[in-house]
């Protein structure tokens, strides 16, 4: 084993692994053995007919990640109604939830350039026209091993984030990646990086009992 773990139990991985913006070390390089051992971890994830169709792009290139963080904030500004990083709104005692929420994705949109790495997870195959049973089929076969990369790095002490407004632009990032378009899809893309201090907390949720049904709706 390479990486320096939390030791946190399974029940403290599963309920403190946070989408980690503002929390993100810039400065710190993540080493390639470390991400290599959590897509190890990773590959043990369910898969469809055990068939493992999935790759996993990283992205160290300074040139490169600043092409795709254009592209994701050229996205992002109009999704979200603003027009400039400099609009990112101040988070004090006083913001709700909601506020918190735009703050740090301004605040890491600004900065996704200088992010370590950035992960953009494939599945072999594209999806337009799929039926629910195949895009089921094809998220259900890869999004697990994702969310398993994603808690092995929360154990060593790294965060990340799940975004997908590069994706508009999925052509034009796999043409810089050398990503073969028409065999792969792409899953998202997730900024990745140290955390500044390893303690994060339970997020707020409404109750199960408000959106469990048993037999009937």
């Amino acid at each position: 084993m390479t990486g320096s773990k939390l030791n946190l139990s399974a029940d403290e991985v599963l309920t403190t692994t946070r989408a980690v913006r503002k929390r993100i070390d810039f400065d710190k390089p993540v080493e390639r053995e470390v991400i290599m051992e959590c897509v190890d971890i990773a590959q043990q994830a369910p898969t469809g007919s055990n068939n493992q169709g999935w790759r996993w792009m990283f992205v160290e290139d300074p040139d490169k990640k600043a092409a795709i963080a254009d592209m994701y904030r050229a996205n992002f500004y109009p999704y979200i109604g603003a027009d400039n990083p400099d609009e990112v709104p101040v988070r004090d005692e006083s913001a709700t939830a909601g506020e918190r929420i735009l703050s740090s994705a301004m605040y890491m949109a600004k900065r996704l350039h200088e992010v370590p790495v950035m992960a953009i997870p494939l599945h072999t195959g594209r999806l337009e026209g799929a039926n629910t049973f195949r895009q089921a089929s094809s998220w259900g076969s890869v999004l697990p091993a994702v969310w398993s990369f994603l808690l092995a790095l929360r154990e060593r002490g790294i965060g990340s984030s799940w975004t997908t407004l590069h994706l508009p632009n999925e052509r034009e990032v796999a043409e810089l990646l050398g990503i073969p378009y028409d065999d792969y899809t792409q899953v998202g893309m997730f900024p990745i990086g140290y955390t500044v201090g390893t303690d994060f907390k339970l997020a707020q949720r409404i109750p199960a009992e408000k959106f469990v049904h048993w037999d009937t709706w």
